[in-house]
């Protein structure tokens, strides 16, 4: 403490004013000298009291940012008493708080990192296994040309898939970090449910499955178009891998005062009772999967709905269909 240049100025000036003060008033009066000397010596060793005090509160404030650097972030420096080491105790406890949620949101996305490269190591595995294997036999000079012909025409399926996963896995992985900013425009729920069909006529006409749309034009909500046509697109998909041949499916959609609702229904195999918490979950493949499934459509879904704020449930029946019922909120309190 006595080393800082500010203390050693106030101790020689103050030491300064009291012998001159002493000596001046000892003209005067003894008494009065002793009383000059005796109230400024007091002042000035309440002085160095209250700094060394300062200086203990500092070095303990210090030692608890060195803890906080170090990692330790469960110790509480807060002061509600008045002054201005208080307050500095009170901004530095917050400001450990503030870094303590910052780092372990940092921790849960490096999870989400770890997981993402996790998972799409472990779904292009297969792929690239199969795809070394078809590449090898090409290398047979003896194989006729129509067995060549369907290994290549396999390859290419194969790494139109991977495309699509690893395109998806991208996505996903950037909305759960929190990335995407979603778009907030008015959106015709009509006009998005007819592009979604449009995208789909291929598959719907192979399967020969009907499709009805149900629903006013006056229906909209407030969202972003083009990730929510994702996530329609993705259910529909569902919808018409789990739908038998000649079946129906059909969209409806309504509006009221606290949300629009867009119901998606299908007449296909249905979902087992004991699937149906999971089947928004990554990778989840329940006992009616087709073959090739991964698993990854509902859960983008999913997280596309929910990151606008809205809902997505579904209820099911073994052998009597699936019903997606999705509810975009007009205001989110």
């Amino acid at each position: 403490m006595l080393r800082n240049n500010e203390v050693q100025r106030y101790l020689f000036i103050s030491i300064g004013i009291l012998i001159i003060s002493t000596i001046s008033i000892s003209f005067i009066s003894t008494v009065a000298a002793v009383f000059v000397f005796v109230s400024t010596s007091l002042i000035i060793t309440v002085f160095l009291w209250m700094t060394y005090w300062r200086y203990k509160q500092i070095k303990k404030l210090s030692h608890y940012l060195r803890q906080i650097s170090a990692g330790n972030m469960s110790l509480d420096v807060r002061d509600n008493r008045e002054g201005e080491l208080s307050i500095l105790k009170n901004d530095i406890y917050k400001m450990s708080l503030m870094l303590s949620e910052q780092r372990e949101d940092l921790k849960k996305d490096k999870l989400k990192l770890t997981d993402a490269i996790s998972d799409i190591s472990h779904q292009l595995k297969t792929p690239l296994t199969s795809m070394t294997v078809m590449a090898e036999l090409l290398s047979d000079e003896t194989m006729d040309d129509d067995k060549r012909l369907e290994f290549t025409h396999n390859i290419r399926k194969q790494l139109e898939r991977m495309d699509w996963l690893v395109s998806s896995l991208l996505k996903l992985s950037k909305i759960d970090a929190g990335t995407i900013q979603f778009a907030k425009e008015r959106v015709i729920v009509s006009n998005l449910v007819d592009e979604v069909i449009a995208s789909l006529e291929i598959p719907l006409e192979l399967k020969d499955i009907s499709f009805q749309k149900l629903g006013d034009r006056e229906v909209t909500f407030l969202g972003d178009y083009n990730w929510t046509k994702e996530a329609l697109i993705n259910i529909m998909k569902n919808a018409i891998e789990h739908t038998p041949e000649a079946e129906r499916i059909a969209i409806s959609f309504k509006e009221n005062a606290l949300y629009t609702e867009i119901i998606i229904q299908d007449t296909g195999k249905g979902i087992a009772k004991q699937d149906i918490p999971y089947i928004f979950k990554r990778f989840y493949k329940g006992g009616n999967a087709i073959d090739g499934s991964v698993g990854i459509g509902l859960a983008m879904a999913h997280s596309i709905i929910t990151n606008q704020h809205g809902d997505i449930e579904v209820v099911s029946e073994e052998g009597r269909g699936t019903t997606f019922t999705i509810k975009l909120y007009k205001q989110v309190i």
